[in-house]
């Protein structure tokens, strides 16, 4: 692993800055309205069209789908040039771009390569992911949604839950079981579902912020062609195996970025109100400043496995696990040091403190992620 950049990617870096320098400004504020999905899916469909104007959508995706082409590491420099500009984060069209896409390239047919990712890259395709339910959720492989093969489609009932986005989505990457006869993880297919087909109740859900990021999504008699799949029937827990390994390896990586302002507005907030005088509290810092240096070294591994296999690996799940962790650390130590004031929902850190619950539970749980570590990493026995 060598993390040293070449002079390719150091001019890389300087005409991206230099973009980014006039870019963000000429797109202007988002909507005043933070939950107002369709301004804010506007938003950042504008944004990365820009971003595609100028050649720099999809950084590290192939040419021969409408990418750059470009290495993970120079994808890295991206994501930090980006996020050090203040440009608008992915938060409407991350499942396209980070796990569905990526997803569509490793598994689809050329078809449905063709159908899908350019419109992706261009900010013309928002997509959700149906794969939650009320009764699977860490235990995704016990999901209940059914897909009966009728002709040329599938029928379509069953439910899921905690769907991002998909209020404004125009397909949904769709977990369905095909066989209740097999054994749980043999029966799944994955379905590319337009959110558009007759059948389909989205509502949403309200957070303990007053956000509807999220919405539990209903589906009776939808019907599939069955054109749709991606990859073989009853293949779908394999492939659905390709996007968490996108989702834990790379997706956390804009959100971590975000981590450091939020440490550095936590440690100002500290010797302001005095709690820095504290060596308790000096101390937690200093820990999780550490814990985010050694993450993003870790993300640079990760991305130099990345750059030889083309698919993240396990390293993904240590990551994860130790990421969503150290945020619900952050989160509780902001909470010590900002006092009565913690109480008010609209701040940053507060909002931060309470996102950082759902981390352990997002893209799976932290105990799965334990095992994914302990039997995949370390090779001890798989649990019962």
């Amino acid at each position: 692993m060598d993390l040293r950049l070449t002079d390719d990617e150091t001019r890389f870096r300087d005409d991206l800055r230099a973009w980014l320098r006039d870019a963000v400004p000429a797109l202007g504020p988002g909507p005043a309205d933070v939950h107002d999905w369709s301004a804010l899916r506007d938003h950042e469909a504008r944004w990365q069209r820009m971003l595609f104007d100028a050649g720099y959508a999809g950084i590290n995706w192939p040419v021969e789908f409408g990418g750059q082409g470009r290495s993970p590491t120079e994808h890295l420099l991206f994501l930090e040039e980006s996020a050090r500009a203040g440009a608008p984060e992915t938060n409407i069209m991350f499942v396209g771009l980070l796990h569905a896409g990526p997803t569509l390239m490793a598994e689809a047919s050329p078809e449905q390569k063709a159908a899908h990712l350019p419109r992706i890259l261009r900010g013309d395709e928002v997509w959700c992911q149906g794969f939650s339910e009320p009764g699977a959720g860490s235990d995704l492989a016990s999901l209940r949604t059914r897909a009966v093969r009728d002709g040329d489609e599938y029928v379509v009932n069953g439910q899921k839950i905690w769907t991002s986005n998909a209020q404004v989505a125009d397909f949904c990457e769709l977990l369905v079981r095909t066989d209740p006869e097999a054994p749980k993880h043999k029966g799944i297919s994955w379905v590319i579902l337009p959110m558009t087909t007759p059948g389909i109740t989205i509502r949403p859900l309200t957070t303990i912020t007053g956000s509807q990021e999220f919405s539990e999504v209903f589906f009776d008699d939808v019907r599939v062609p069955v054109a749709n799949r991606v990859g073989d029937e009853n293949d779908g827990w394999r492939i659905s195996m390709v996007t968490f390994s996108f989702e834990r390896g790379t997706a956390f990586t804009s959100e971590m970025l975000q981590s450091f302002d939020l440490l550095r507005d936590l440690k100002e907030r500290s010797q302001a109100n005095g709690t820095w005088d504290d060596a308790g509290v000096r101390r937690s810092l200093g820990r999780l400043a550490a814990d985010l240096d050694a993450l993003w070294a870790l993300t640079k591994r990760n991305v130099s496995q990345a750059s030889r296999t083309g698919v993240p690996g396990v390293g993904g799940s240590v990551f994860k696990l130790h990421y969503s962790e150290m945020r619900k650390r952050m989160g509780a130590l902001a909470m010590e040091v900002m006092g009565p004031s913690a109480v008010d929902l609209t701040d940053l850190q507060v909002d931060g403190q309470i996102h950082s619950v759902s981390l352990t539970i997002a893209a799976g749980t932290s105990q799965i992620q334990r095992n994914i570590v302990g039997e995949r990493i370390l090779g001890l026995p798989k649990e019962r």
